[in-house]
């Protein structure tokens, strides 16, 4: 691996996520580990998820959400979950030539491939690689289907190249939305775009003709599961028509810095959230069994869905699904190429 000096992004791709403004002269710099890759997909056979293949082009995030359950990968590079995951980032290069090379197996099967399955895709540091923006075009290139979920604003840099995609039913984005209070954001998300700038950016992406949902994630008992409805109409309004909610996952290495956030920024309401969460987690802070890890169980948790599913019908919001999309015309990206060899 190399080390490069991460600069903020140039004027032309700057998005207003709503933070540097306010968090300019508290950001610590990024340092950028270089990172050759090796493959580009990774698989997976979760019952719990709608995709069996993700795509992560950054490891560490530098959005700095207390709660990423992506924390306690950094510790593969023996990096700490905490403020290393957010200040010592890998770029992953080589991965438009290894993602090209998979495409083209004989073998491969083509489904939808999901961005941002760890960490997201349009944090910062893309400003300055752009290699989410080089594996779309791929993408659009070969007609293979994708999905991608942010909470960034970045994304709208890539708006003429999405509305190609989802003219061919190649795409649909998933906004992350967590609470409208933007001072809870402010501490939980601290480098991620505004409640404000992601519905903006829902209205764009769907007056763009890009499918675009909401991912309601995490709820947090007691602390954020009062919003679902409001975040439902406010999502349906700027135009998301699908939506889905996870509960807030707390792994091994991520639950004492979301227990240490609580006591530092809600004292007065963090015995009631760590207790309703292991109501909802068989009486522990986390459970990673399939089928309980997204949503939890118990009373509360079930009273979370049902409320969910009532405001979703109240707004017309569909469930999140990559059904539908294009995989017939996929043709393997040196397909062309190969007839004039």
């Amino acid at each position: 691996m190399t080390h490069t000096t991460v600069l903020r992004p140039p004027t032309a791709w700057r998005e207003d996520d709503g933070w540097w403004r306010e968090e300019a002269s508290t950001t610590i710099a990024t340092e950028v580990r270089e990172e050759v890759s090796k493959s580009a997909l990774s698989w997976n056979k979760s019952p719990d998820l709608p995709f069996d293949r993700s795509l992560n082009p950054y490891r560490g995030c530098e959005h700095g959400c207390v709660y990423c359950y992506a924390r306690p990968s950094h510790a593969y590079w023996d990096l700490s979950p905490g403020l290393d995951f957010e200040t010592k980032l890998i770029a992953r290069n080589g991965l438009v030539e290894r993602l090209t090379e998979e495409l083209c197996h004989p073998n491969y099967v083509c489904r939808p491939i999901n961005l941002s399955g760890n960490t997201d895709c349009y944090q910062p540091l893309e400003a300055t690689y752009q290699t989410t923006r080089r594996l779309l075009e791929l993408l659009l290139e070969c007609r293979h289907p994708v999905t991608l979920v942010t909470k960034s604003t970045l994304v709208l840099r890539d708006l003429e190249l999405l509305a190609e995609m989802a003219e061919h039913r190649l795409v649909r984005v998933f906004v992350s939305l967590t609470s409208l209070d933007a001072n809870l954001k402010r501490t939980l998300e601290p480098r991620a775009a505004s409640p404000q700038a992601r519905l903006r950016a829902i209205r764009e992406l769907n007056t763009a003709g890009i499918p675009v949902g909401a991912l309601i994630s995490p709820v947090i008992p007691g602390l954020t599961d009062h919003e679902i409805e409001k975040l439902l109409e406010a999502a349906s309004r700027a135009g998301a028509r699908t939506a889905a909610w996870m509960l807030l996952r707390l792994p091994y290495e991520v639950a004492p810095l979301f227990e240490a956030w609580l006591e530092a920024h809600y004292p007065e309401r963090a015995a009631k959230v760590m207790s309703l969460m292991r109501q909802c987690r068989g009486g522990k802070a986390y459970d990673a069994k399939f089928g309980k890890r997204f949503r939890g169980e118990g009373v509360f948790a079930d009273l979370i869905a049902q409320r969910f599913a009532r405001a979703s019908r109240q707004w017309n919001m569909q469930d999140r699904t990559e059904q539908g999309l294009n995989t017939r015309d996929f043709r393997p990206p040196r397909a062309q190429q190969d007839l004039f060899i």
